[in-house]
């Protein structure tokens, strides 16, 4: 019997890697993608069973790198799930945004997860899989980082464009779109600034933050067949924050970034 594979880039950070084991509930094999091969194998031992979770360490924004990942997953078993997770951003403001951070951001949150899909497009097919791209409430609202949020904003229409042209080959497209996430980097902000969570909860309905498993928890779920009538959402998990977001915008706006 053929093994079902579920492809997680970005899988070495907090976020990939509780997606990559949840969705060990539901596929055979996950395929843990990211470029830093050190801490891919990190995550890897950290996630135990290694019939389980295979490495592969690849340059999303490299198209021959691209390829070659494509490659090993095929050796995997079939691709049911892809997970287009691998992102950053960099400058806070436009003022501080010049061109080389906006073609930067553009490639690993908006271009990547464009030519992974096409990579395993032929797979998707196949298997009448689901891609679940992670976007970001910046791409539903102005919360700074405006590259990085274009780039957010284009990767939720992406998802819609696959979700339309692709449907009739049987293949979901969906997007989660985080807020604020309790990870190793906002940790560190903690350490500078212990208030940092307790400042921030304040923008959230629920009065705290998502963590990682919050996340992964909607991945599962938009990949399950229980979402099998789901198709072309953009399913934000932020704790309420963007049914507030007029109000934290208007704030932002009159703020001084430079």
């Amino acid at each position: 019997m053929t093994r079902s594979v579920a492809v997680v880039t970005g899988a070495a950070g907090d976020i990939g890697r509780a997606i990559a084991a949840r969705l060990s509930a539901s596929h055979d094999v996950v395929a843990l993608v990211d470029i830093d091969a050190a801490a891919l194998e990190t995550a890897a031992q950290d996630l135990g069973d290694a019939s389980r979770f295979a490495t592969i360490v690849c340059d999303v924004t490299d198209e021959t790198s691209i390829r070659s990942m494509a490659e090993a997953t095929a050796g995997l078993g079939q691709v049911q799930t892809l997970v287009n997770n691998a992102g950053a951003a960099r400058a806070v403001s436009l003022h501080e945004t010049d061109g080389a951070i906006w073609r930067a951001d553009a490639a690993l949150n908006l271009e990547a997860p464009f030519l992974v899909f096409r990579a395993l497009e032929a797979a998707l097919k196949a298997s009448e899989g689901s891609v679940v791209n992670i976007a970001s409430v910046n791409g539903l609202a102005v919360f700074g980082h405006p590259a990085y949020s274009a780039a957010k904003a284009g990767l939720i229409h992406l998802t819609q464009s696959i979700a339309v042209e692709y449907g009739k080959f049987g293949i979901r497209a969906n997007a989660v779109a985080p807020g604020t996430v309790r990870t190793q980097a906002w940790e560190a902000r903690a350490s500078a600034n212990p208030q940092v969570f307790e400042d921030v909860k304040r923008w959230y309905a629920l009065r705290r933050i998502a963590t990682a498993d919050d996340v992964a928890n909607a991945v599962f779920f938009l990949a399950s067949e229980q979402a099998r009538a789901i198709t072309g959402v953009c399913l934000a998990v932020d704790c309420g924050l963007t049914a507030g977001q007029a109000e934290l915008a208007r704030t932002f706006s009159q703020s001084e970034h430079y």
